[in-house]
């Protein structure tokens, strides 16, 4: 079954394209579905501001984006990958709830932000991807939002060596496999660009994100998984 189109946003978003490269495009409106997707659509994603105090909407000039033909995976990364399993949406309140640990440094996830998107992956729009141990434990996940062939990346966090990186794999490897064409990953950081992220103008994502968002989106996503199930002692 496919995503529950929430209806049109009260909220128009225009093109960010003379918007400043490094502040917030627009300040204000609301995190409804309909908002969240329209911003999406535009080149646009939310992220509060002074302590959540400020719902502030961003189009960064330049766009990180990791290619989907151009992840790098290292030979330990590797390794990790044969040691976790992957899965979609089977621990997707776990993903964000440890996303928005406040003890992360730089955490930006208000108990809004976390109910918006709880409520985009209840219709549909939102998804997770897990990274689990052989023993069954959570070692790391990431979760952000697909529509059409654009996947969104928000947050990602890992609690066992290389967990949130091995969620990346899958989800590209998912992506690649399901037509998609355009992961957004927003700011290229350090740890991003070794793992393949690059900087591409805003100009060039807006016309890749136009594209992206017509396609189908990947049936690889659609089907939420089962966690796998502990080990015994």
């Amino acid at each position: 079954m496919g995503a529950v189109d929430p209806g049109p946003s009260r909220w128009a978003f225009g093109s960010p394209l003379e918007a400043d490269p490094e502040g917030p495009v627009a300040i204000g409106a609301d995190l409804e579905p309909a908002t969240i997707l329209a911003a999406y659509r535009a080149g646009v994603f939310p992220m509060p501001v002074h302590r959540g105090r400020t719902l502030a909407w961003w189009s960064p000039d330049p766009r990180g984006i990791i290619p989907l033909d151009g992840l790098h995976v290292s030979r330990s990364l590797a390794r990790s990958v044969r040691r976790y399993r992957t899965t979609v949406d089977a621990a997707f309140d776990v993903v964000m709830a440890s996303c928005a640990d406040p003890r992360r440094p730089g955490g930006w996830i208000t108990r809004g932000v976390r109910r918006a998107y709880s409520r985009l992956h209840e219709l549909g729009w939102a998804h997770s991807v897990e990274a689990w141990t052989e023993d069954g434990r959570l070692a790391g996940g990431l979760y952000g939002v697909s529509i059409g062939g654009l996947f969104a990346g928000e947050s990602m966090f890992h609690r066992e060596t290389d967990g949130s990186k091995v969620a990346l794999v899958g989800l590209v490897d998912r992506l690649r496999d399901g037509g998609a064409t355009l992961l957004d990953v927003q700011w290229t950081t350090p740890h991003l660009a070794s793992l393949g992220a690059v900087d591409v103008p805003r100009s060039g994502y807006l016309a890749r994100l136009a594209a992206a968002v017509d396609r189908p989106p990947p049936a690889s996503l659609a089907r939420p998984d089962r966690p796998p199930p502990p080990s015994r002692p």
